[in-house]
């Protein structure tokens, strides 16, 4: 069995809700721009769970049935190295994604912002995006949305789960990027039925995104 469309729906619409919801209003408070910069890290990850919340609530299944379950220690290094491979290759896509194909600039620079109001501003910064958001974002998009279009087939179900997962993200410049990861995580889902692998991918390739970002924006 699989997470329903109904799901699948509710936990995206979730995830919409408080993730885009949240942003506009925190980004109209009025706050010192280290601000709305730190809360919206810790947001992202606040929307990840509560799009799978969202999901959860219709049926309440175990959670075991959204891939929320123990995985040989072997996928987890397979993860973390599919993780470094996707940092990697970041910079290329991100390159090819800004030059050649046009996309405009990622939305996601306020975060450096956020993480650059001393060391412990930098180490929360790093921890809301780095290890909480990608736990958030897993649980939904492969635990719930993937999950769900496997249903249809591996093709669908890894694909079309790395395409929603990368629109989420917006049309700009991190869209390519987060098409692969998504890509990956998907298929590390598909082999092991576990979240897990596929969320170590995704610390890892996170957990260097603002510390590189307020190195950028400091040089």
């Amino acid at each position: 069995m699989h997470p329903s469309l109904a799901e699948i729906a509710a936990g995206l619409a979730g995830m919409a809700l408080v993730g885009f919801g949240g942003a506009i209003l925190l980004l109209r408070t009025g706050l010192p721009p280290a601000m709305p910069g730190l809360l919206l890290t810790g947001w992202s990850a606040l929307a990840g769970f509560a799009g799978f919340g969202a999901a959860w609530v219709l049926r309440r299944r175990a959670p075991a049935f959204y891939g929320v379950r123990p995985v040989a220690r072997r996928w987890l290094l397979i993860g973390a190295g599919a993780g470094i491979v996707a940092f990697l290759a970041k910079g290329l896509l991100v390159l090819l994604g800004g030059s050649a194909i046009g996309l405009p600039a990622s939305p996601q620079e306020i975060y450096a912002t956020g993480g650059s109001g001393g060391t412990a501003q930098l180490v929360t910064a790093t921890i809301l995006l780095g290890i909480l958001t990608p736990v958030g974002e897993e649980f939904l998009f492969r635990g719930v949305v993937t999950n769900g279009l496997l249903r249809f087939g591996a093709l669908v179900g890894v694909v079309g789960g790395a395409v929603i997962f990368a629109l989420m993200h917006g049309i700009n410049i991190v869209l390519p990027v987060a098409l692969l990861l998504g890509l990956v995580a998907g298929d590390l889902f598909r082999r092991t039925r576990s979240v897990w692998p596929g969320t170590m991918a995704h610390i890892v390739y996170n957990l260097p995104t603002i510390p590189v970002m307020v190195m950028a924006q400091a040089a």
